[in-house]
């Protein structure tokens, strides 16, 4: 039996007006990319002084402990400038509810940030060791959580290049932040005291270069704003940066120059991903064939 031929062609997709679907969201630059970034820094930085501390590499401990507790205030000062007020943050700690990547992530922040500066502060002053200890492996603990919740943050909107890559955003922002923190610690420590950095940079840069790759290849139409205008040239320049510096840190990451220029790069890579991810999220949201059509495909019946 022959199917029917179409006769009407496909209509091609117009909103009222051109006008977008969905509002662009209202979060403010810098302050929340800086916030993605600055956590993501946070949170793998802890795991990494933990790693430090129990391999006996006491300069590399105290570099990422410090980075840590200074990340992380920094990345919640930018959270609460964007709140306008402090006591919207506050009041995010009034309930807790286990579906609002909001309300899970405020409270990860209460815990993560006392724990991570504790650490920094005994590691720095050498008193309390015994507490030191304690609030190192506390943040090391929660530290990854604090790393990766972001990205449930965003998945968890309407905004389409965001919701559709909720896949992917967690594996990129884990990686990412790995990145950045092997990256710092090459830049602040001697070669011979940055293995775990070292390693901890190069599988994240993989990490993130795949699943850069694993998102733009699933997501087809919804990728263009990925790879277009200012955040399609933030993300290249962020991959650039991130093949660079993993090439260096694996050839010449012994060599106290190359490891701090690799270390830079990786650094820069990451903080460009988290820009050119919030660049294409409201991207998406400006254009309303990305609301709509991943809809209508959702709509189809499978053949």
């Amino acid at each position: 039996m022959k199917r029917e031929q179409l006769m009407v062609p496909a209509a091609e997709f117009r909103s009222y007006y051109g006008r977008p679907v969905i509002k662009e969201p209202v979060w403010g630059v810098p302050d929340v990319p800086g916030y993605l970034f600055l956590g993501g820094l946070a949170g793998a930085s802890s795991p990494l002084a933990a790693a430090a501390e129990l391999t006996g590499r006491a300069e590399l401990a105290l570099a990422a402990k410090t980075a840590a507790a200074g990340a992380i205030g920094l990345s919640v000062v930018a959270l609460v400038h964007d709140l306008g007020r402090p006591a919207r943050f506050h009041h995010m700690l009034r309930v807790f509810k286990p579906t609002s990547p909001m309300s899970v992530g405020s409270w990860l922040l209460s815990a993560y940030g006392p724990a991570a500066g504790a650490a920094a502060a005994s590691a720095i002053t050498g008193l309390l060791p015994g507490l030191g200890r304690v609030a190192t492996v506390a943040a090391a603990v929660t530290g990854p959580a604090v790393a990766a919740y972001t990205a449930a943050l965003l998945s968890d909107t309407a905004v389409p290049a965001w919701h559709e890559a909720h896949r992917e955003l967690p594996y990129l922002f884990v990686s990412s932040a790995a990145t950045a923190a092997g990256g710092l610690g090459l830049v602040l420590v001697r070669p011979e005291q940055a293995q775990p950095a070292r390693n901890l940079a190069m599988v994240g840069a993989a990490a993130e270069l795949t699943a850069k790759s694993l998102l733009l290849q699933r997501l087809g139409e919804v990728a263009e704003p990925y790879q277009s205008g200012r955040a399609g040239r933030l993300m290249e320049a962020a991959e650039i940066l991130t093949a660079g510096g993993l090439a260096a840190a694996a050839v010449g990451g012994r060599t106290r120059l190359v490891a701090a220029m690799a270390g830079a790069a990786l650094v820069a890579s990451s903080a460009l991903t988290r820009f050119g991810i919030f660049y294409a999220g409201r991207a998406s949201a400006n254009d309303p064939k990305y609301t709509i059509r991943p809809q209508k495909e959702r709509g189809k019946p499978a053949p």
